[in-house]
């Protein structure tokens, strides 16, 4: 499955990693592998285009285009239905729409005051409905047949990011906070905290416990070049700590670095290790258990802006785009947007103890 292309090809990526053939025209904000459900892999991309984009994946690693759609503002991002028949799309027009794929038919399943940050499918068993997190302040709860919430709460600041790993969700928002949630039976809050990072937070990743397999906390990207671990209920205070990355100390004097945004983390499905993505155009794959770093990347000359691994963890999907982390005088409109997928399983397999 999926040869890594040769260092022959005209392939602006330094890690011979494969091309995404026709990527969106610009940042990518989402990016979204299909659920165990669908036999094939898809992948799904939101972008400050304004438009998300399915691909099919086939086994050679040859992408497909197959569908996209558009809404009246940039997609912030999206999320897959269960049942890989549907995909949410949020945006900033302060919508959310369902896609259904086989029909390429869209329509409007949540609204909010601001524009929508996030959008999350929780499938449990006496309930499902999507959850989405906002700018407005607020976490609605949708049963995608009606029009209304069937929950509201209020957020202490605008929603910057969100994950959801049944029966546990957790939200970041401005000002570094962090709420989190149980899911079981329905929603509640159950506890709220500030970020163990001195700077804003960018993504949240929720992780599993090794052994029982079931959500126990979280790890959390800031702008500072930073992640946090951490336990909603640590057994040792010390099994909470952070790590530095995305950073680099080349072309700099006085022993100064530079320090870059973590902009995504994802965990690894089978192994629970994870990949972090950053504004310095690299990649770098974690062992949170060991505290240890499994590999790095090569780095590419703009920043990687989402990451995502298909179900089984054999793929790992990173999109290249400027983040405007530098300010507009480096948005240079001559680059073009990138969606890059490499073969990872083995990379990403703990260090053996």
């Amino acid at each position: 499955m999926f040869n890594q292309l040769g260092s022959g090809s005209s392939n602006p990526n330094p890690n011979n990693d494969l091309e995404v053939t026709s990527p969106p025209e610009d940042t990518v904000s989402a990016l979204e592998f299909s659920p165990a459900s669908v036999p094939q892999t898809f992948l799904i991309a939101g972008s400050w285009d304004c438009r998300a984009r399915c691909w099919e994946v086939e086994a050679s690693g040859k992408t497909i285009p197959k569908a996209a759609q558009s809404m009246d503002g940039p997609i912030l991002d999206v999320a897959w239905h269960d049942d890989g028949t549907k995909v949410f799309m949020a945006s900033t027009d302060k919508s959310v729409k369902c896609w259904d794929l086989a029909a390429n038919q869209t329509m409007q399943v949540a609204a909010h005051d601001a524009p929508v940050k996030t959008c999350h499918w929780i499938k449990a068993p006496n309930y499902t409905c999507l959850m989405t997190a906002s700018w407005d302040k607020t976490l609605k709860f949708w049963d995608t047949r009606s029009s209304a919430p069937i929950m509201a709460m209020n957020l202490p600041e605008r929603c910057y990011c969100a994950d959801v790993d049944y029966p546990m969700a957790a939200v970041g928002t401005a000002d570094r906070g962090i709420c989190l949630y149980t899911l079981e039976g329905k929603p509640a809050e159950f506890k709220r905290a500030e970020a163990p990072l001195k700077h804003q937070h960018r993504c949240i990743a929720i992780f599993r416990d090794k052994k029982t397999k079931q959500p126990t906390g979280f790890a959390l990207g800031s702008v500072e070049g930073r992640v946090a671990i951490q336990y909603v209920n640590p057994t040792n205070p010390k099994d909470n700590f952070t790590f530095k990355c995305h950073r680099s100390s080349q072309g700099t004097t006085g022993g100064y670095q530079d320090i870059y945004a973590v902009n995504d983390i994802a965990f690894h499905p089978v192994h629970g290790t994870l990949a972090t993505v950053g504004s310095d155009g690299s990649f770098s794959f974690w062992d949170k258990d060991a505290r240890t770093k499994l590999k790095s990347s090569e780095t590419i000359d703009q920043p990687l802006t989402k990451c995502a691994f298909n179900h089984s963890g054999q793929i790992f999907a990173y999109s290249v785009g400027y983040d405007w982390s530098k300010g507009h005088e480096h948005f240079n409109p001559a680059k073009k947007n990138f969606i890059f997928m490499r073969a990872c399983y083995d990379d990403l397999k703990p260090r053996s103890t």
